[in-house]
């Protein structure tokens, strides 16, 4: 399943890299895709959205 979120917090590269270390410690096959441009994070995994956002909120960034 991909998720599409919106991250406004999503200022920079470390930042990026944050997210995605958080999702893929959950996740390890996991793929995301962060655009600092744009705040969308795109995530391809199979746990439940409910999970991801929470992670990445508990990781300090908000989801719109």
């Amino acid at each position: 399943m991909t998720l599409q979120l919106k991250v406004p917090d999503l200022a920079c590269s470390a930042c990026a890299d944050t997210i995605t270390k958080v999702v893929q410690t959950i996740d390890i096959s996991a793929t995301v895709q962060a655009d600092t441009k744009t705040k969308i994070v795109l995530i391809e995994t199979n746990v439940p959205e409910t999970v991801i956002k929470d992670a990445i909120a508990n990781a300090g960034y908000t989801i719109a």
